[in-house]
């Protein structure tokens, strides 16, 4: 029998280890997508993103901001949840190159001089969720049984 294109969207591996990155990635994206969009934690919010995105050469900056925050919140909501996590996961991995790549890259490795060393960790992360699915303990893995 064909596999549908929403059971191999959704279909992950039988393991709670995807659990262990899910959970700590999502509450990081969403805390720093909501920096970006609503000023929480300390963040700029949109215009101001948007400004200092702009001032890098992220053009247009408030829709730079928009995206890369919207990216962060909403997808990090998802793989927290454990839903659409191999699209919310690809999103994310394309978030976290373009942040090392424009932002952190001529800084070197480490934080402590703005380096790409935790951009580098949650690409990684991302990409393991991109490949692995969401495991057990995940709205992907309900919605999958009820499709199968």
């Amino acid at each position: 029998m064909k596999t549908s294109m929403i059971q191999r969207v959704l279909t992950s591996v039988n393991s709670f280890a995807p659990l262990a990155l899910r959970v700590p990635a999502g509450i990081i994206f969403m805390a720093h997508g909501a920096q970006k969009l609503f000023g929480a934690f300390g963040g700029n919010g949109l215009e101001g993103t948007g400004q200092w995105m702009a001032s890098i050469g992220l053009e247009p900056g408030m829709l730079m901001a928009f995206l890369a925050g919207s990216g962060e919140f909403f997808g990090g909501l998802l793989i927290l949840l454990g839903f659409l996590t191999r699209p919310a996961a690809a999103v994310l991995a394309v978030t976290m190159v373009v942040a090392i790549v424009a932002v952190h890259l001529p800084n070197g490795l480490f934080m402590s001089n703005g380096g790409y060393e935790f951009g580098l960790s949650l690409l990684a992360i991302a990409v393991s969720l991109a490949v692995s699915g969401a495991g057990k303990l995940s709205v992907d893995n309900l919605l999958v049984k009820r499709v199968q």
